[in-house]
C-alpha cells in the first residue's frame, strides 16, 4: 500500500464510543556518552558513514565487548528519576534476529533482568473542565542495550526498501548506548489517550534533558518512540491485539499516530476483521501508518545470556550516591517557575501544551522578561511552527536569540513589528539578531529631524485629523501616527512621533 493511501477509518468519537484503547509506549534514548556501549568508538552525530566503527561494534570474530560505565550510571539515574527499583544484580542477553543493520546478527540488550523496573511517571493533561488533570503512567522497565546501524535506501519515492534501487548501511550508530523505557499497558485514558501519549513523551524528554544524559533531540533520533496500541470492546477487560508503530519522531506525531491507529483498528474490528500483530511505519507527510513486518513475541528472539559480559551489580551505596545527583523533578519545577514568572494556570497550561516551556525557561535565563518570552514563543514562533509543520523547538532559532531580540526591543532599537522581520532573518540564516538589524536596515528612527519632517507631511495630508487634535481630541493622534509609521516603513519611534504631533498641534 502506498504511503499516501489511507486505509478505511472510523470517526474518532464513534471509535471511542465502541472501544477502549490500551496504550504502550517504548521510548529509546540514545545516551550522550563519548564512546559506544561496548567499545571505544566515538559517538559524534553526523560523521562520515562507517568512520566510527571497530572490530567490536562490527561484530568481527575474536572482538570482546566491555561495558561502558558511564552508560550504566546514566541508566541508574534514569531509573531513579522514574521512581524505579534498581536491580542489585542484572546481566545482558543476546537478542537474536537478522536485520541488515545489525552487524553481529544479534543485539546486546537486557531481557528478563533489566537494571530498573517497577516505576511510574505522573503526567499532566487538560481535564474535561479545562483544569490540569494528573494521569499516572506505570513504568514496567528501563533496560540497557545498544543501537543498531542505519540502512539508507536509495531510489524510489518513499525512502523505504520497497521500490529502492539499492541499499547502503552506515554502522556508525551501531553500538551507541541506548536506554529503552517501557510502560505497562496504559488503560482508562479513553478519549484522552492521544493526549496522554504526547504528554508522557514530552515529560519524559524534559526529564532526560534535565538529567543531562542525552540531548533528547527527536529530529536527530536521539529519542524515539514506538507506539503500541490495541482496542477492546467497551466493558471487556482482556486487551486486544496490538500493533507497534515504530520510530515516531515528534511529539505531534505521537499524538497523531495514536489517533490514527485507534480509528484504523476500530474500522477493522467493526467490520468483523481481526488485527494483525505487526509493526507499522509512520508517515509524517501524510499522517498515516502502513504495514511493516509481523511482530515477533519474545520467545522468537531466542534470548540467552551474553557469555562475553560479566553481570552488572551496582552497590546500594553507589545507587544512593546517584540518587543525590538527581535534578529537581520537572513537575515540581514547573509549579515553582509558574509562581516566579507570575503565569496564570491557563498561561502555564498553554505554554506547556505548545511544547514551549523549556524554551521560555531558557529565554528567561538569558535575561528576557517571562511574559515577553512567552509572547514570542506562543505567538510568532508558534505561528511559524504551525505553518511549517515542525516542532517549535526545531524552528532554528535559539532562546538566546529570542532574548536578544527582546533586548533590542527594550532598548528601542527596534519595535515589535520590526522584531518579526528580525526573526525572519535569523530563521533565514542571515546571522545574529544584531547582524540582521544592520543588514536589513531595520533600526528604529529616533532622529527628530527625520521624524519632524514625516510628521509635517502627515499633518499636511490629513488636515481634518489635525483640526480634531487642535480641538483637544488627542485620541485622533493615532491616525497621524499610523500615517507616519507607514511613510517610514514601521521604523519610526512611535512614542516620539506622538510627542511631536502634540507639540506641533497644541
Amino acid at each position: 500500500m502506498s504511503a499516501t493511501t489511507s486505509e478505511k477509518l472510523m470517526g474518532l468519537d464513534a471509535a471511542l464510543d465502541a472501544f477502549d484503547p490500551a496504550l504502550g509506549l517504548e521510548v529509546h534514548v540514545e545516551l550522550n556518552t563519548n564512546t559506544k556501549m561496548f567499545c571505544g568508538c566515538p559517538t559524534e552525530f553526523g560523521a562520515e558513514p562507517n568512520t566510527q566503527v571497530c572490530p567490536t561494534c562490527l561484530g568481527l570474530p575474536g572482538a570482546m565487548p566491555v561495558v561502558n560505565g558511564k552508560a550504566v550510571e546514566s541508566a541508574i539515574r534514569i531509573g531513579l528519576a522514574l521512581n524505579c527499583e534498581i536491580a542489585e544484580w542484572c546481566r545482558f542477553a543476546r537478542k537474536n534476529y537478522f536485520y541488515p543493520d545489525m552487524p553481529k546478527n544479534f543485539q546486546t540488550s537486557q531481557y528478563d533482568e533489566p537494571i530498573a523496573f517497577e516505576g511510574f511517571m505522573d503526567v499532566t493533561i487538560e481535564g474535561d473542565d479545562g483544569e490540569p488533570e494528573v494521569f499516572r503512567v506505570e513504568i514496567e522497565r528501563a533496560h540497557m542495550e545498544e543501537d543498531t546501524g542505519k540502512s539508507l535506501h536509495v531510489g524510489g519515492s518513499t525512502g523505504r526498501i520497497h521500490g529502492a534501487d539499492y541499499s547502503l548501511v552506515d554502522y556508525n550508530r551501531a553500538g551507541i548506548p541506548l536506554i529503552e523505557i517501557v510502560t505497562k499497558p496504559i488503560v482508562g485514558a479513553g478519549a484522552k489517550a492521544p493526549a496522554v501519549a504526547r504528554a508522557y513523551v514530552a515529560q519524559l524528554r524534559d526529564l532526560i534533558v534535565a538529567l543531562g544524559v542525552s540531548d533528547a533531540r527527536m529530529d536527530q533520533g536521539s529519542i524515539r518512540a514506538d507506539v503500541n496500541l490495541s482496542l477492546a470492546p467497551k466493558g471487556t477487560e482482556k486487551l486486544g491485539t496490538r500493533t507497534e508503530t515504530k520510530n515516531v519522531n515528534s511529539l505531534r506525531s505521537v499524538e497523531r499516530a495514536v489517533r490514527y491507529e485507534i480509528q484504523r483498528h476500530a474500522a477493522i474490528l467493526s467490520g468483523g476483521g481481526s488485527i494483525l500483530q505487526e509493526t507499522r511505519h509512520w508517515h509524517e507527510d501524510t499522517g498515516v501508518t502502513t504495514a511493516g513486518r509481523p511482530k515477533s513475541d519474545a520467545d522468537d528472539y531466542r534470548y540467552f545470556p551474553e557469555p562475553d559480559l560479566v553481570p552488572v551489580a551496582p552497590s546500594r551505596e553507589w545507587v544512593e550516591e546517584l540518587r543525590g545527583t538527581l535534578p529537581e523533578n520537572p513537575t515540581v519545577k514547573r509549579a515553582r517557575l509558574q509562581k516566579e514568572w507570575g503565569f496564570t494556570d491557563l498561561e502555564m497550561r498553554d505554554t506547556i501544551g505548545a511544547g514551549a516551556f523549556g524554551l521560555v525557561e531558557e529565554t528567561v535565563a538569558e535575561g528576557c522578561a517571562p511574559q515577553a518570552a512567552r509572547k514570542w514563543w506562543l505567538g510568532e514562533m508558534a505561528r511559524r511552527s504551525n505553518e511549517s509543520g515542525v516542532e517549535i523547538s526545531e524552528l532554528g532559532i535559539t532562546p538566546a536569540q529570542v532574548a536578544k531580540i527582546q533586548a533590542l526591543v527594550d532598548a528601542k532599537t527596534i519595535n515589535d513589528k520590526l522584531a518579526r522581520q528580525v526573526i525572519e532573518g535569523v530563521l533565514a540564516g542571515e546571522g545574529t539578531p544584531e547582524e540582521v538589524v544592520e543588514k536589513r536596515g531595520l533600526a528604529v528612527v529616533s532622529d527628530d529631524g527625520a521624524l519632524s519632517a514625516a510628521v509635517d507631511t502627515a499633518i499636511a495630508a490629513n488636515p481634518g485629523v489635525a483640526d480634531k487634535i487642535r480641538d483637544g481630541k488627542v485620541a485622533a493622534a493615532g491616525a497621524l501616527i499610523g500615517a507616519v509609521m507607514k511613510e517610514m516603513k514601521g521604523q519610526a519611534d512611535a512614542a516620539r512621533v506622538r510627542e511631536l504631533i502634540l507639540e506641533k498641534l497644541s
